[in-house]
């Protein structure tokens, strides 16, 4: 917002400091006057011996005094003016390092030295959120990017299939409309899983009480259908698991646990576990699968968007990969974490952990 041009903090705080000095120096000279008036009288009694009365005490006290406090008025003007930019000079490195965020220079840190203090923490807070900005900016950018990939390729095979149909019209048809079909409903998938994706990243929904165990239930019998056309056999068990949150974007997590874990399978007699437990202060949904060995490093690029654990084939049910990429944002918008880890002979083991819910928690 526009501000209208006023006094710099560095000369406020020297003005303060100048005048807190005048008002101990002007309070001090006070004192010392009490004190001499105290014996000196008002008029003196003839005497042999000659002694300064009171106004020859002002004469002489007067000018010192007024000497001593232009004195004081210079000195705390340049001493105030010299501490302010001291203290002053950690706050202009963290303003141009806001101006160089703010031209886009993520990668610019502050890195104040010295002991803690409030100038410090605030340093160091700064310096994370652009660590955390700097990492969210490049994932934005690689999400971009693959997601302006998948949509050329269905809009691309659409204008070829197009294009073929229009130079032989004597072509069938109804295959034309099949594969139209198809790559149209991927496209769609595509599209509905980004909104989605952004809805969990914006985390505007409502919350409400959510039982785990039963979105668990619902999900498995949803996908019992998939998994018998895989060959794929759902294990579920576990405890009840109420926590705080959105039930539509809970079981859409839910969903592409299971779903992952149905399709990213073994060719036949592949097995997926669901469960879920309740700990102390979190509730836990936990999916398995047997499958391929994977390596850590490999499981850790799988919430990456666009990323699959195998060959990118796209079949009826390969999905548009953006499954792990918004369990991952539903769970971090829910307050959660999810762990992702290879198990010991094959395939992978998901967990998501939401805060539990507890008689004293506010809705």
């Amino acid at each position: 917002m526009a501000r209208a041009p006023g006094v710099s903090v560095r000369l406020k705080l020297t003005l303060s400091y100048a005048g807190f000095l005048m008002l101990a120096g002007a309070l001090l000279l006070s004192v010392v006057w009490v004190f001499l008036l105290r014996y000196v009288p008002e008029e003196l009694h003839p005497s042999p011996m000659a002694m300064p009365d009171r106004s020859d005490l002002l004469a002489a006290f007067a000018p010192k005094a007024a000497i001593m406090m232009v004195f004081l008025l210079v000195f705390g003007l340049l001493g105030g003016w010299i501490l302010a930019g001291s203290m002053l000079a950690p706050l202009t490195r963290i303003t141009h390092a806001t101006r160089l965020a703010t031209n886009g220079s993520l990668s610019h840190r502050i890195q104040l030295e010295g002991r803690g203090d409030e100038f410090r923490e605030l340093a160091d807070a700064f310096d994370t959120m652009l660590t955390r900005l700097e990492a969210h900016d490049a994932e934005q950018q690689r999400f971009a990017a693959n997601a302006s990939h998948e949509l050329r390729t269905p809009l691309a095979i659409t204008k070829t299939l197009l294009d073929v149909a229009r130079k032989d019209p004597s072509r069938d048809t109804g295959e034309l409309v099949d594969r139209l079909h198809f790559v149209n409903n991927r496209a769609i998938d595509l599209t509905e899983a980004l909104l989605l994706l952004s809805r969990a990243n914006q985390r505007s929904f409502v919350r409400e009480d959510v039982d785990l165990s039963l979105l668990a239930e619902e999900a498995t019998e949803t996908l019992l259908p998939l998994a018998e056309k895989h060959g794929v056999t759902i294990e579920t068990g576990g405890d009840i698991t109420p926590t705080v949150g959105s039930q539509a974007l809970l079981l859409q997590l839910t969903m592409n646990l299971v779903h992952n874990a149905i399709v990213h399978n073994l060719p036949e007699q592949g097995t997926v576990w669901v469960n879920t437990s309740v700990r102390p202060t979190t509730v836990v949904l936990t999916v398995e699968n047997t499958g391929e060995k994977l390596t850590p490093q490999r499981v850790s690029t799988l919430t990456e968007p666009f990323q699959r654990g195998t060959e990118r084939i796209h079949t009826d049910h390969a999905g548009v990969g953006l499954g792990l990429s918004i369990v991952r944002s539903i769970t971090q918008a829910h307050g959660g974490t999810l762990t992702l880890t290879p198990r010991s002979g094959a395939g992978i083991r998901i967990t998501v952990e939401l805060p539990a819910v507890s008689p004293h928690t506010d809705r």
